[in-house]
């Protein structure tokens, strides 16, 4: 992304979800707001002067930098994105395309399931719920065959109350994904139902 030609006053992304662990982030702010912005954590490091009767922040970016910073999840962070960069974003946004449409094609030859799908604006996250199935439910018994999903709203209550769902289930693929994991959660969906004798 370039932050100029967006013209954005911020920007901001995890890092979990480009590789890296938990716990650290980028936020890109324009100097200008930023210098206007006070800090909403304290600590070390963040002050340029401190007085009984008043303190002064140090310049950007410091004055949002309290305590002890995360400099092993920054250099991974790093790393992550060096990894990512060498697959290349495209190559990895097509193999996802490639996975969501073979997944797609195979789930929805399953009878009584309903699949959550904007084909206008998509990546490789695949939404969906089994007919008298509680999404939590389905998510449980794919656990404990391996195979990993998400239930819930993710995030997104409004949508599930605009889709009239109490939540989904959620599989989604990435690079290290492949076409036998598909297969894998397609039978995993079978299971689900036989068990509640669908």
């Amino acid at each position: 992304l370039d932050v100029k030609k967006l013209d954005c006053d911020f920007l901001a992304f995890s890092g979990h979800k480009m590789l890296a662990p938990f716990g650290i982030g980028v936020l890109y702010g324009k100097q200008e707001l930023l210098e206007r912005l006070t800090p909403f954590t304290f600590g070390g490091g963040m002050i340029k002067s401190v007085h009984l009767e008043e303190s002064e922040f140090a310049e950007i970016p410091e004055k949002f930098e309290a305590g002890t910073l995360n400099v092993s999840g920054a250099i991974v962070l790093g790393e992550a994105i060096n990894y990512l960069n060498k697959i290349g974003i495209e190559n990895i946004s097509v193999w996802e395309k490639e996975l969501l449409k073979y997944a797609t094609d195979k789930i929805k030859e399953i009878e009584g399931i309903k699949i959550y799908f904007n084909d206008k604006n998509y990546s490789g996250i695949l939404s969906f719920n089994l007919e008298g199935i509680h999404p939590h439910d389905v998510a449980s018994i794919l656990n404990d065959y391996n195979i990993a999903v998400r239930a819930g709203t993710h995030c997104t209550i409004p949508l599930m109350k605009r889709l009239g769902v109490s939540g989904t289930v959620r599989a989604s693929f990435y690079i290290y994904n492949t076409f036998e994991d598909v297969e894998k959660l397609v039978e995993g969906i079978k299971k689900v139902k036989e068990k509640f004798g669908k």
